[in-house]
């Protein structure tokens, strides 16, 4: 017998051995279903749903670059109308539109901020029923808002509202923030935090909207699950533009400007240049899911020691949503080229949305894109750029708590970290906290999801109180 027929006898032996001892790990992981559904709507939830019903009434769209704080004072008016007793005995700031409350307290080494945010975005389309009517429909609230994310913004303010109706006293001072330019990425959380600064405020925890209970999570994990935000991809837009000096379309040459964009993109599509890693907080999410996943996903999720270097390269062609937890992605978005059918352009241009994961980040991952630009004789222009956001230590006191009331809050329900592939405001917050999670206490099932910046956005009248004890029992568990 040959040394490498020995070899490779010997390498098939150790990697049965390795199979056998996964598949006995996955076979004594006790299977779990996730229970968590939010109890039928009573009386307070439909007192919370009418709140959040008048909240979305109001249309509160932003447009990027201008400020809109007249439009957004009715809005105000109705938030004092809604909660006077957080108007009556909260210290409030108002700058441009954007608002901050201060519950000041003696103690001031753990300061708390619950986040959301006012304004929404454009609703276009037929939807069934209006944008801006608010109508409780079907155990829902219905309208642009309602679920991104006045359904957080309600909760919160209700939260603070009844606690201090009953006299309750927290021991850390407590802010509630909302920016009316969320939606855009503007200047006005930035704004909040610089009031937070001037006033030597250093907050122990912030908790914006972001995460959330989402139903299904992952293909093939059934039930609602608390998806907790530990960090945001940073992103950018990108302009590419080819030249040339055009010419008539029945003799094109070679590599005119639109198929020099064509090769752009097929060099991303097909051979991506950006690294795949898995992040130690994506590697727990997939952990926790293990138990509640079918048997051939707990044998993967559960034996990470084995088959990480698999689920790297193969997840991104199950989930998109989990592939771009793996890796910087770039999307296509814009095209636009000659404007007759029989002239070849004398500039072709096509726009893109990078979104980077922190391992490579922005700078690397820009870097990558200008080579293959060069390499295809395209300028490239770069728009909006900000780098990934810094990580929540999952293992740190703020998640730990976070944690903690989630369990108080929805028994049964299991808290996962989660990767934001998208953006919010709580970035702004990380030069001056300690811990900045994302987490709307409410439940997202696929209707939601879909609704979220589509049509016939709405949320449950169900998941109301949850949210409002979530927000509760934060305040009171912050000591």
């Amino acid at each position: 017998m040959s040394v490498w027929l020995i070899v490779i006898l010997c390498l098939c032996g150790a990697a049965l051995i390795l199979l056998g001892i996964a598949v006995v790990r996955a076979l004594k992981m006790p299977a779990r279903k996730a229970l968590y559904q939010a109890p039928a709507a009573d009386g307070p939830a439909r007192a919370y749903a009418e709140k959040l019903s008048r909240m979305v009434t109001f249309d509160t769209v932003s447009v990027p670059d201008t400020n809109q704080r007249e439009k957004f004072l009715p809005f105000h008016a109705l938030l004092a109308w809604l909660f006077p007793t957080v108007h009556e005995r909260l210290e409030k700031i108002e700058i441009d539109g954007n608002l901050l409350f201060c519950w000041k307290r003696k103690k001031t080494d753990r300061p708390l901020v619950l986040m959301s945010h006012q304004d929404v975005v454009p609703a276009e389309g037929e939807w069934i029923h209006p944008p801006f009517s608010g109508e409780i429909a079907e155990g829902k609230v219905w309208g642009r808002g309602a679920s991104d994310t006045k359904c957080s913004l309600m909760a919160l303010f209700q939260a603070a509202e009844e606690l201090l109706q009953e006299g309750f006293e927290p021991e850390n001072d407590v802010y509630l923030s909302a920016s009316c330019t969320e939606e855009w990425a503007g200047d006005g959380c930035p704004k909040l935090v610089e009031a937070l600064k001037s006033r030597g405020v250093r907050p122990f925890l912030v908790c914006d909207e972001g995460g959330g209970i989402i139903t299904d999570p992952v293909g093939g994990i059934r039930g609602n699950f608390a998806m907790v935000g530990v960090f945001e991809k940073g992103k950018a837009d990108v302009r590419l533009t080819a030249r040339s000096e055009g010419g008539h379309a029945s003799a094109p040459g070679k590599h005119t400007p639109a198929a020099r964009l064509a090769d752009f993109i097929w060099d991303f599509e097909h051979r991506s240049p950006f690294r795949r890693k898995m992040a130690p907080e994506v590697q727990a999410l997939f952990e926790q899911l293990a138990p509640y996943a079918p048997f051939y996903m707990r044998l993967l999720f559960g034996n990470m020691w084995l088959f990480r270097p698999l689920l790297i390269r193969v997840l991104p062609m199950i989930s998109a949503q989990a592939g771009a937890m793996l890796q910087t992605t770039i999307a296509f978005t814009m095209l636009s080229g000659s404007e007759a059918y029989n002239v070849l352009p004398q500039e072709a241009t096509l726009g893109a949305n990078l979104r980077f994961i922190p391992h490579e980040g922005m700078e690397k991952s820009l870097r990558k894109v200008r080579k293959a630009a060069a390499r295809h004789r395209l300028e490239m222009e770069v728009f909006h750029a900000v780098d990934a956001s810094r990580s929540v230590d999952i293992n740190g006191e703020g998640f730990g708590l976070v944690k903690q009331v989630i369990g108080q809050t929805f028994q049964g329900l299991e808290t996962c970290p989660y990767v934001m592939t998208g953006a919010t405001d709580a970035r702004n917050y990380e030069p001056i906290a300690d811990h900045v999670v994302r987490f709307a206490p409410v439940i997202y099932g696929p209707e939601q999801m879909k609704g979220m910046h589509g049509i016939n956005e709405n949320i449950g009248i169900d998941c109301l109180p949850g949210a409002v004890d979530f927000y509760r029992n934060l305040i009171t568990q912050n000591r």
